[in-house]
C-alpha cells in the first residue's frame, strides 16, 4: 500500500468522520471555522508580521500589525492565536485595549469608534512556545530540526492546523490581506526565507539578523511561512507569459549539487502550467523553491521541498503506471497549488477540493504536456486505485471541517470525466485558464466554481458535482440484453444524474455516445451483448438480469 495512504489519507481520517457517522462540533470549532460577527465587520488590508525565532528554547516572540477597513459598525474584533502561545498586549494608536480570551480566540474591545469606510490598525504582541509539528505538513506547526552539520533547520507548515498556530491573525480563509510584510529575526549564523521579495537584511547588535520580506499580492494565512537554516542560494530568470519571472532556489549546502540538478524541473513545470492555467499568478513576488525538513507544501511564492531530490513521490509512482517516475511529485504538485490554492482559494475548508482536486489533475496535465495525451490519461486513471469512497469530498461548512482525502484522486478523476463531457481539448484548456482569470486572487465557494464550469461547458454539471463531491457512490451503467438490442440506465447515483458516456459496443468498438438516465433506455442492434464505458469516465458497468 502506498505511503501516501498512510500519511495524507490517514490524516484525513482523523480530520473528518466516516460516512454515515454523526460528528459533534464544538463552540471552538465554530469560532475557528465561521465568519463570526467579530470577524464580519472588518476587512483585512495589510499584515506586518514581525517575529523573532529563539531556537535554543523553541520559542517565538513578536507582533502582528493588522491594518483593516471598517465595512460596517462594530467595536469587538476576533483575533486568533493558538495555545500554548499567548497574546501579551493589543494596542490601537499606542493605547492598550481590553482583551478577552475564549480558547484560541481573543476578543478585542476597541475604544475608538470604528467608522465604516475608515482604515484602522491594531498591533498584537505575543510570545511563547508554538505547537510542534507532529507529522508535517499534515499534522502541522513548527518544525525544529537540524541539518547534517548539526545546525538548526526550522520551518512552519500549518494548512489544516491554521496560521494562528504560530502568529496572531484573522485565521479564516475567506479574508486575505492585499499585501503583507514579513520580518523574521534569527541567530546571525542562520537565514530566513519567507514569501515574496527580500527587501533587506539587517545585522543586529545582539548577534541576530532580521530578514525583511514583502508580499505584493493577496496571500492566504496558511501560505505564509518561515524557512530557517544555512542555505545555499542561486537564481535564474524565466521567460514567462508575463515577461521575466525571478526564480530563486534555496537548499542546504550539503544538498547543493543534487538540488541544482533536480530543481531544473522548475522551468519545465512553469512552462506546462502557464500553458494549461495561464500566467503564474505572482510575478511581482517571484517564485522560490526552498528545501524544508519535511515533505513539502504550497506556501505562496515560497514553495517548500523535501522529496529527497528524486522523481516520484518519495521515489514512488502514485499511479503505478510508470509515468509518475518521470518527474518530481513535490515540484509539480506543490507548485500547481500556486494556481489552485494560492491564486484561487477556498473560502471554507469544507471546499478544499478546489485546491486538491485541480492540483491532483495538474499532475496528469503536466504528464500530458510532455509525454502526450494518452500518458496523462493513463496517469489519472491509474490513480483510481488510491480512492477509498469512504465519505463525501465536501466537508461540513462553518466549523473548519474538511472532507475526504478522496479530494485528491477522486477529485482529479471527476475533472478528467468532465473533460470528456466538454469534448474539446482546447475548450477544456480555456476553462482552466478562465478559472484563474475570472477568480484571480480571490477566495471562492464551490458553487462559484461549479456554476462557472457549467456555463463554460455549455451543460448543467451540477448532478456530476453532486455525484462525485457530495456522495460516495460511483455511478454504475447497468445494461441487459433484450430482443433486438440492449437496455441501459444509470444506477447507484444521485437523483437527476444524467451524464452522457462513451461506451464500446461488444468487446471491440465502435464507441458510441449514450445518454443514460435512471430509467431504462433501449439501444437497437442485433449483436450488442456488452457495454463497456470509456475508461476516461470514472464510472462502472454491470450486466444485470431482467
Amino acid at each position: 500500500m502506498l505511503f501516501l495512504r498512510f500519511s495524507v489519507l490517514i490524516w484525513w481520517l482523523t480530520w473528518t468522520p466516516l460516512w454515515g457517522q454523526t460528528t459533534t462540533f464544538t463552540h471552538a470549532d465554530t469560532l475557528r471555522g465561521s465568519i463570526t460577527p467579530q470577524r464580519a465587520w472588518w476587512d483585512l488590508a495589510f499584515y506586518h508580521l514581525n517575529v523573532q525565532v529563539h531556537p535554543n528554547d523553541s520559542t517565538v516572540s513578536g507582533s502582528t500589525l493588522i491594518r483593516y477597513r471598517v465595512v460596517k459598525p462594530g467595536q469587538t474584533m476576533q483575533v486568533d492565536l493558538q495555545r500554548p502561545l499567548r497574546v501579551l498586549r493589543v494596542e490601537q494608536d499606542g493605547e492598550p485595549l481590553v482583551v478577552r480570551q475564549d480558547g484560541d480566540a481573543y476578543f478585542v474591545t476597541l475604544s475608538k469608534l470604528q467608522q465604516p469606510g475608515q482604515t484602522e490598525a491594531i498591533t498584537v504582541r505575543y510570545a511563547g512556545k508554538p505547537r510542534v509539528a507532529k507529522r508535517p505538513p499534515w499534522d502541522g506547526g513548527m518544525v525544529w530540526s537540524h541539518d547534517k552539520q548539526g545546525k538548526w533547520f526550522i520551518a512552519t507548515a500549518c494548512q489544516g492546523l491554521g496560521a494562528s498556530a504560530w502568529w496572531p491573525c484573522k485565521d479564516h480563509m475567506y479574508d486575505e490581506p492585499d499585501s503583507m510584510a514579513i520580518s523574521v529575526t534569527v541567530p546571525e549564523d542562520l537565514m530566513d526565507v519567507s514569501n515574496g521579495k527580500l527587501r533587506r537584511v539587517t545585522t543586529n547588535a545582539n548577534h541576530t539578523r532580521t530578514f525583511d520580506w514583502y508580499v505584493s499580492n493577496p496571500i492566504n494565512n496558511y501560505g505564509v511561512n518561515l524557512n530557517i537554516g544555512r542555505y545555499e542560494h542561486w537564481s535564474e530568470s524565466y521567460a514567462g507569459a508575463r515577461g521575466p519571472l525571478s526564480v530563486d532556489y534555496y537548499a542546504l549546502p550539503t544538498h547543493g549539487d543534487s538540488a541544482r540538478t533536480q530543481f531544473r524541473q522548475v522551468p519545465l513545470m512553469l512552462k506546462a502550467f502557464e500553458y494549461w492555467f495561464g500566467p503564474y499568478p505572482f510575478y511581482e513576488d517571484g517564485y522560490k523553491l526552498v528545501e524544508a525538513p519535511y515533505l513539502g507544501m504550497e506556501h505562496q511564492s515560497s514553495v517548500t521541498y523535501g522529496n529527497g531530490f528524486r522523481n516520484g513521490y518519495l521515489g514512488r509512482d502514485l499511479s503505478r503506471t510508470g509515468w509518475g517516475l518521470l518527474w518530481d511529485f513535490i515540484i509539480v504538485h506543490e507548485s500547481g497549488h500556486e494556481w489552485f490554492a494560492n491564486n484561487i482559494t477556498y473560502k471554507d475548508v469544507a471546499d478544499m477540493w478546489i485546491h486538491e482536486s485541480f492540483t491532483n489533475y495538474s499532475e496528469s496535465l503536466f504528464t500530458e504536456y510532455y509525454y502526450g495525451k494518452n500518458a496523462g490519461a493513463q496517469y489519472v486513471i491509474g490513480c483510481r486505485a488510491n480512492i477509498r469512497n469512504d465519505q463525501p469530498i465536501i466537508g461540513t461548512y462553518n466549523v473548519n471541517n474538511a472532507g475526504s482525502g478522496d479530494m485528491y484522486y477522486k477529485g482529479g478523476n471527476m475533472l478528467h470525466t468532465i473533460r470528456q463531457l466538454v469534448g474539446d481539448d482546447e475548450r477544456w484548456r480555456q476553462i482552466l485558464r478562465g478559472l484563474n482569470e475570472t477568480f484571480y486572487h480571490q477566495t471562492v465557494t464551490a458553487d462559484q466554481i461549479e456554476q462557472y464550469m457549467s456555463k463554460q461547458a455549455g451543460r448543467n454539471l451540477k448532478p456530476v458535482f453532486n455525484q462525485y463531491l457530495r456522495d460516495i457512490r460511483i455511478p454504475v451503467l447497468e445494461y441487459r440484453p433484450v430482443p433486438g438490442g440492449i437496455q441501459y440506465r444509470w444506477a447507484n447515483c444521485v437523483a437527476g444524474f444524467d451524464m452522457p458516456v462513451q461506451v464500446c459496443l461488444n468487446e471491440a468498438g465502435p464507441y458510441e455516445l449514450l445518454k443514460p438516465t435512471a430509467q431504462w433506455k433501449t439501444l437497437a442492434g442485433k449483436n450488442i451483448t456488452v457495454l463497456t464505458p470509456d475508461a476516461n469516465y470514472y464510472v462502472l458497468s454491470k450486466l444485470v438480469s431482467r
